[in-house]
């Protein structure tokens, strides 16, 4: 797919099927994540994928709106480091990973951190790393639409987003 296509076409998604991911998509998942560009290329990331039901609820409870967490069929913790752009680099993982899962018919949703500390303690990150964010991955509950049945620019006007021209302005 085109990658503009791809971007213009991508939709959160926050209910999921209860239906497990193959091990091949969700290694196509993390592969994209790790393999993201980095400041200075320290890869200052790490993932941690969250299994334990237990833990998954904690996690749930540590994020704003945690029923995506609790419905997904993975949730990845995207970890990083003190040093540097970390938080930028962070979102370029996420970016990436969200738009492989979106090729590959799965839906994503990058969730906000309400609570660092519990979070910390569920997920086991030491003293000088923070979760950037929870991403949670899974199949749709609502068919989506197949992203090449529109334009890219048909895409574009379709989101709720600002106007170009309050956005995008020159000096």
């Amino acid at each position: 797919m085109d990658a503009f296509l791809a971007v213009a076409s991508k939709r959160e998604v926050r209910d999921y099927a209860p239906r497990p991911l193959e091990l091949a998509a969700e290694r196509r998942i993390l592969e994209a994540g790790r393999v993201a560009g980095s400041s200075k290329n320290r890869q200052a990331r790490r993932f941690v994928i969250v299994r334990d039901e237990g833990i998954r609820e904690e996690v749930a409870s540590s994020v704003y709106a945690g029923d995506n967490v609790r419905g997904a069929a993975l949730v990845v913790a995207v970890v990083i480091g003190a040093k540097g752009p970390t938080a930028f680099d962070a979102g370029r993982a996420a970016q990436n990973m969200m738009l492989a899962a979106s090729n590959d018919g799965i839906g994503s949703c990058p969730n906000g951190i309400a609570d660092g500390e519990r979070l910390r303690a569920a997920v086991g990150h030491g003293e000088d790393e923070s979760v950037a964010t929870v991403l949670t991955f899974g199949y749709p509950t609502r068919p989506r639409r197949d992203p090449q049945s529109l334009a890219a620019d048909e895409w574009v006007a379709r989101a709720d987003r600002r106007p170009f021209e309050e956005i995008v302005t020159e000096v």
